[in-house]
Formats: structure tokens, sequence, C-alpha cells
């Protein structure tokens, strides 16, 4: 009996400290992403029909601790909107309405690209699961573009992540990261019906001396002649008012200068 106990412990022991894990590998690979608890992030969206650039928008981001963001739109055809997200809430303001709407994390901006794509950056707040197992990294399909092949295989680990709250994008996320660095390599997005709706591709780079992910392709699963890329032109620590982030007080305010 006792040597029955001890095997099934040592068979047990690695799944759980996977699971106990899974909140310092999210943080880890959180950090590729973030590099400040409060920051600026200037982002630009690209829709590709065909491998053809067919339209383009961009945003100013704020990102504060408390699972708060604020997204400026920029473009000429949105200038004005905003987009703010105060914990599992999405508001959108209109330049012309003294009225916040309530709108869903999964309301798209452009081509696969949802609010909550632009405006959560962090699975460590919103995702729980485990590892589920150790593999090789997949490979980006042939003519991403802007996710290189890699020179060779990595081993990465395979995350199965639910839902911690409400309001998250996505019911399910089963992600990949890089063993050694924990860093992002791939991400298989589900909706809350089960069925997956896209993938999510990472592209790091250096910048000041540090991989940070300045890239997320996304792949529709039907409608595979598009592709949808986000690129962080910039990610640098700044603290944006808290006034900013009170729907009330934001209808007033148009943040010509932000």
């Amino acid at each position: 009996m006792f040597r029955r106990l001890l095997v099934a412990l040592l068979f047990a022991a690695p799944s759980a400290f996977a699971a106990d894990n899974v909140s310092a590998l999210l943080k880890a690979a959180d950090a590729f992403r973030l590099p400040a608890e409060s920051v600026r992030v200037e982002t630009q969206v690209e829709l590709y029909r065909n491998g053809v650039l067919d339209k383009e928008r961009l945003y100013t981001v704020y990102v504060k601790p408390g699972r708060r963001s604020l997204v400026l739109m920029k473009s000429p055809s949105e200038i004005g909107q905003k987009v703010l997200l105060l914990a599992d809430q999405f508001w959108l303001l209109m330049p012309e309405s003294q009225r916040p709407l309530r709108i869903t994390a999964s309301q798209k901006l452009l081509g696969e690209a949802s609010t909550g794509d632009i405006a959560s950056m962090t699975w460590s707040e919103d995702y729980d699961g485990a590892v589920v197992d150790e593999i090789d990294c997949p490979s980006p399909p042939v003519g991403l573009g802007d996710i290189p092949l890699p020179a060779k295989p990595r081993p990465c680990l395979h995350l199965d992540l639910a839902q911690a709250r409400s309001g998250v994008t996505y019911a399910r996320v089963e992600l990949y990261l890089e063993k050694t660095s924990r860093a992002p390599v791939k991400a298989d997005l589900y909706v809350g019906s089960g069925k997956r709706a896209k993938e999510a591709w990472y592209g790091l780079k250096p910048v000041d001396g540090q991989l940070r992910v300045m890239t997320m392709v996304l792949q529709d699963d039907i409608q595979a002649n598009r592709r949808t890329v986000i690129r962080y032109r910039s990610i640098l620590p700044k603290v944006a008012p808290d006034e900013f982030f009170n729907p009330a007080a934001l209808v007033r305010n148009p943040l010509t200068d932000w």
C-alpha cells in the first residue's frame, strides 16, 4: 500500500507543481508585453486581405494597475472616440454624446482586433489554469511575414487557461510559452461556446536591451485570406491621471493633447 501511494504521489507531483506555478508563468509572460505597471502604448492596427494592406488604424493606449485602460482613437475617421476599461466593464465614448455606451471586450475595432485585444495586455489578472505538457514550440504558418520561422526547434510550455473573471475577451486560451525565457509564442483563442475563434502569434524585438512583444498577428479561423497585425510602435512608462478613468468626467474631456 505504501509503495502504491508513493508511486501515485510521484506521478501527481509534476502536475501539482505546474498548476501552482501558472500564476508565476503568466506574470513572467506579461513582462514581455508591459515593462511597467503604468504605460502609454502607441498602437497601429493593420488589416490585410490576400496579403495586401486594406485598412489601418492608430490608437494611443494608457494602462494603469487595477485593470484600467484608456484607448484614444487617433485615425481621422475615428478621432475623438475613446474606449475605457474599468475592471470588468468596457465603455465607448463618442465625441458628440454625453452618455458613455456599454460595450463588450469582443467588440471589433478593425479586422480581428477587438477592444479587449487593444485595451488588455496581461494574462495574469484574467486567467488561471494548468501546464498541460512540454512540446516543441509551434511554428507560424509559412508566409505570415511578421513572425519569422525559428532557426531551430525550441521547447515550449503548453498552458490551458480559463477565464478567472467576467469581462475578459476570451473564455479560454491555449498559450505557448518558450520554456527558457517564458516569452509568449502563440495563443489559441476560444469563445464561450468552446469554438476556437482565432490564433495569435507574438513577434519579439529587443528594446533598450530587453526583448519585448512588439507585434501580435491575429489569424481568423474562418476567413483565412485575412490577417490582422497589431504593432506596438512604442511602449513607454507613463502615469495617466486617475480622472481619465472616470466615465462621467471623461465625456467632458476631449484629451486633445494626449
